[in-house]
């Protein structure tokens, strides 16, 4: 699942200006793996994008991926 972590962690670290400070946290459960996402406050709306489209954008690739695993992900992101 280290796979699925770097996969957000590289499309954020993409995006933002301070790379430097994103940070990329899994919590894996039964049925279920939780990614969040911390970037700089200055980052948060480029990471989130007008009306939430790269978020989703985002929360998409990473279920298309879990899916391919066979694992249902969810990706939170942390202010």
């Amino acid at each position: 699942m280290d796979d699925l972590r770097a996969l957000i962690e590289m499309i954020a670290k993409a995006l933002v200006d301070k790379p430097e400070a994103v940070s990329v946290r899994e919590t894996e459960g039964e049925k279920t793996t939780i990614i969040e996402l911390r970037v700089a406050p200055d980052d948060l709306g480029k990471v989130i994008g007008k009306k939430g489209r790269t978020a989703g954008s985002m929360r998409t690739i990473l279920i298309a991926a879990g899916t391919k695993l066979g694992k249902r992900c969810v990706l939170e992101i942390l202010e």
